[in-house]
């Protein structure tokens, strides 16, 4: 279990993980949406945004409490 602090802390990254995830998605929509695409930066950033997405739900794990079975 998580103390307080920990919890705070958790909750701030995941609000910054968040954030920036959300960023990389408008970059991917303007880049996709640009008449000249770079493939390999759209699959990079692509990449990036899978990445903090499963950052994100290990953290997001982390806040749900043990459930005795």
């Amino acid at each position: 279990m998580l103390i307080e602090e920990d919890l705070e802390a958790t909750r701030a990254k995941l609000a910054e993980l968040h954030s920036v995830h959300r960023s990389l998605d408008k970059m991917i929509i303007t880049l996709a949406d640009s008449p000249v695409q770079d493939e390999l930066e759209l699959r990079r950033l692509k990449k990036q945004k899978l990445l903090l997405k499963d950052q994100i739900f290990l953290l997001e794990k982390r806040l749900v409490p043990d459930v005795p079975a």
